[in-house]
Parts: structure tokens; C-alpha cells; sequence
């Protein structure tokens, strides 16, 4: 397998792969890893969460507060619709996107794009979210004010991250820059 040194962004484009798109529950490592990969790659990044925030003028939080969660579903297909026609991008979905049938759907007829589940168990998940809910400016969590319904809602969307993606990583055992090595020696 190649190592990063012999490696160049040029080398990436062989695979025919346009973009990345990770899916998987909150706290999963989507943004973190997203931004790390898109750097190593030098293409751009598009958290879904920030380009809906972008075109609703709101944050994730207010919308679902203000319009409910069906409103937020159609910005997310929207900003979804809008990400996937990008090339040469790195996208972090939100937790909740591939629920919708439309995005499956979409990213399903996305040629030339990879797919990877970042996933790890529960009570993992439930540590980060908790640990990042306590810094400073961090975006609330609702969903997680209800253990037993977020356990739930992780169960109901697990299957279909698995169905959806073509890889599947352990985000609870390796880190954001070993999980960022892994993508680059596939896309290699």
C-alpha cells in the first residue's frame, strides 16, 4: 500500500473519485474529519449543517425551533442537491440526512463519488456530544436531551449508513488523522 510520501493530490484523481461524503450519527467525527481529509486532499469542505445555516440565515437549532424538523429536512435536501454537483469536495452530512429517501436517493446516483460510514457505538457518541455541549459556543444537541429517544434514532438511521455507504471505519477506535491516512490510501 502506498504511505503518504508517496502519495501526490494528482495520485487521487486516478481512482476517479470527485468527492467524499461522510455519513453517520452525531459525534461521529463528520466535521472533524471532513476538514482534516479536505486539507490533506486540498479540496474544498462543505459541512451540510453550516451550508443549511448559511441558507436560512439561522442556526441548526433555530430552525428546528422556529420551523420544526420537517422545515430543516427540505433545506438539507436543498443544500444537498446543491453540495453533490461539486467536484474535487469533501461533504460532512448531518446525522439525520440520509433518513430522507430523496437523499438517498441523490447520493446513491452521485457517480464518482465515495461514500464511508464513520461509525462507533452509542455510548461513545453520547460521551462526545455530552463533552462538546460543555465548550464554550458549542451547538446545542436537543436530541440528546432524551437518551432513550436518541438511542432510538441511532438504531432506526445505523442501517441506513450501512446501506448508503461503499466504506465503513471505526470512528471510536482510530483517530481523526488515522481515519484521514485510511480514506487517503484508499483514494490512492
Amino acid at each position: 500500500m502506498a504511505t503518504s510520501c508517496n502519495v501526490t493530490v494528482e495520485d487521487t484523481k486516478l481512482c476517479g473519485v470527485k468527492r467524499v461524503v461522510l455519513t453517520g450519527f452525531m459525534g461521529s467525527g463528520k466535521s472533524t474529519i471532513g476538514k482534516l481529509l479536505a486539507q490533506r486532499l486540498e479540496w474544498s469542505f462543505i459541512d451540510l449543517d453550516l451550508a443549511i445555516e448559511e441558507r436560512c440565515g439561522r442556526t441548526v437549532p433555530q430552525i428546528f425551533a422556529e420551523f420544526g424538523e420537517n422545515r430543516f429536512r427540505v433545506e438539507e435536501s436543498a443544500a444537498l442537491l446543491t453540495a453533490i454537483k461539486g467536484t474535487n469536495a469533501v461533504i460532512a452530512l448531518g446525522g439525520g440526512a440520509p433518513e430522507t429517501s430523496a437523499n438517498r436517493d441523490l447520493l446513491r446516483a452521485a457517480s464518482e463519488t465515495m461514500i464511508i460510514h464513520l461509525d462507533a457505538p452509542f455510548e461513545t457518541l453520547q460521551k462526545r456530544c455530552l463533552r462538546q455541549a460543555e465548550k464554550p459556543g458549542a451547538t446545542s444537541r436537543p436530541l440528546f436531551s432524551n437518551l432513550e429517544g436518541a438511542r432510538a434514532r441511532y438504531m432506526a438511521r445505523r442501517p441506513l449508513y450501512e446501506a448508503l455507504s461503499t466504506i465503513r471505519l471505526n470512528a471510536a477506535t482510530q483517530s481523526p488523522p488515522e481515519l484521514v491516512e485510511i480514506v487517503w490510501q484508499l483514494l490512492a
